[in-house]
């Protein structure tokens, strides 16, 4: 059964948490690359799958955050943007259980879109479009948009996917709260994100970052209200601190998941981890929704 059916037929399903974090607490040295990993360390992201699913994901993204020409530059590694890309999803694939997820993930390009940058959309556009055919071509089961500040770069890379393939195409924006609500940097508030990101043609949009788990509920709700039926929220452990010289989150899996209940009571479908949260976090969200036969929205909107 499509990942869509899926959600279709009612059921809440699991993703993974998050990819930076377990490459951090497993040897990924700070301003490393994470995506040239899938070619050094090829294991290390297949064991990274594995755990998660094993942990109770119904869904795990590529480690291919960074994966764009833009970003792979930074490393001087831009013209193997397919290579990655592809080798990222494979990796993932290659220990996906049956009835299970792939998605392949894209975040920010790391640049201003013009005019307020250099980049124009048709650059943005075309870059986009080569990371994912290396997603496709590796086999992934949706494309994940994911970690947009700027409205216009996440509706340039949804119209790049859909050019390319009918696979589902997923969106996740980061807001931050001010005096006025939540906003993204650029300057977009949750409903005019969802709107404009459906009229663009992506089937299942959300957001992940920045936030604890609360602000994440507060969040979800205003884009349930704007007319996203099927919503994913991937929550930060909370919002970090340093302490020590360390990156601290401070939400543990035993507090998230408290807010986990209320995002699966008929606001959020997708629900997992980002910054800050391991497997364990996951486990936790799987304890609290059971196996997917038991997981059906309480209040189908």
């Amino acid at each position: 059964m499509s990942l869509l059916t899926r959600l279709e037929a009612g059921e809440i399903l699991i993703t993974d948490g998050g990819t930076g974090t377990y490459l951090q607490e497993n040897g990924l040295n700070a301003g490393a690359s994470p995506e040239l990993i899938n070619i050094t360390d090829p294991e290390k992201i297949i064991d990274l799958a594995r755990k998660y699913y094993q942990a109770g994901s119904d869904i795990v993204l590529t480690n291919s955050f960074g994966g764009s020409k833009f970003m792979l530059n930074k490393y001087g590694a831009a013209d193997r943007v397919f290579e990655l890309n592809r080798t990222a999803a494979e990796l993932t694939c290659s220990v996906r259980p049956e009835n299970k997820f792939v998605l392949g993930s894209i975040g920010p390009i790391g640049e201003l879109i013009h005019p307020l940058g250099a980049v124009s959309k048709d650059d943005l556009f075309t870059a986009i479009s080569e990371q994912i055919n290396g997603l496709i071509m590796g086999g992934v089961d949706g494309i994940v948009v994911e970690t947009q500040f700027d409205l216009n770069e996440a509706i340039t890379a949804v119209k790049a996917a859909k050019s390319q393939t009918d696979l589902p195409i997923f969106v996740t924006m980061v807001f931050d709260k001010g005096p006025r609500g939540y906003f993204t940097m650029m300057g977009t508030q949750p409903k005019e994100a969802v709107e404009r990101l459906m009229e663009s043609g992506a089937d299942i949009v959300g957001a992940n970052c920045g936030n604890g788990i609360w602000g994440m509920v507060e969040i979800a709700k205003e884009m349930k209200a704007a007319g996203a039926e099927n919503l994913i929220i991937q929550s930060n452990a909370g919002v970090p601190a340093i302490r020590n010289r360390s990156i601290v989150y401070p939400e543990d899996a035993d507090y998230m998941v408290k807010g986990f209940e209320v995002l699966s009571d008929g606001i959020a479908n997708i629900i997992g981890g980002c910054c800050g949260t391991l497997p364990k976090h996951i486990s936790e969200l799987y304890r609290l929704l059971g196996p997917v036969s038991e997981r059906r929205k309480h209040n189908r909107v």
